[in-house]
């Protein structure tokens, strides 16, 4: 594994991939943001509306906004740790009867974070210190 992301690397060069790994942590991120404000809303309580639900399943994502907006590898590295906490939930979400395609694409948009932010914290650390060497 590890020679194919070098021979990757090497074949595209670290910037397009870092850029593409960055549209789609970004691109997963809110729609996983949005799947999780959708889910909170749909918990009602007795009397209309409660926020509570929102807040749990958002905080988590919004606490790693700052590292999404600043660019920084290692918290994008600790993002991807949180997003396989939402596929498990997708996963156990899946198995319901009447909620498994809000489930599976939970689980899907998850893994997409997941990767993303894998390969931008690989891809973005190695080419900060390439431009560190070089520079």
């Amino acid at each position: 594994m590890r020679e194919w992301l070098e021979d990757v690397e090497r074949k595209h060069g670290l910037a397009p991939l870092t850029r593409y790994s960055r549209q789609l942590v970004v691109a997963s991120f809110v729609v996983l943001l949005l799947l999780m404000v959708y889910r909170g809303a749909l918990i009602q309580g007795a009397d209309g509306f409660n926020w509570r639900p929102v807040i749990a399943f958002v905080l988590p994502l919004v606490l790693f906004l700052p590292s999404v907006i600043g660019k920084r590898p290692r918290g994008h590295a600790w993002l991807a740790f949180v997003s396989l906490l939402y596929f498990m939930q997708g996963v156990m979400v899946a198995t319901l009867p009447e909620q498994h395609l809000r489930g599976i694409v939970e689980a899907c948009v998850s893994l997409a974070l997941f990767t993303g932010c894998m390969g931008y914290a690989r891809f973005r650390s190695r080419l900060l210190r390439e431009q560190a060497a070089t520079g």
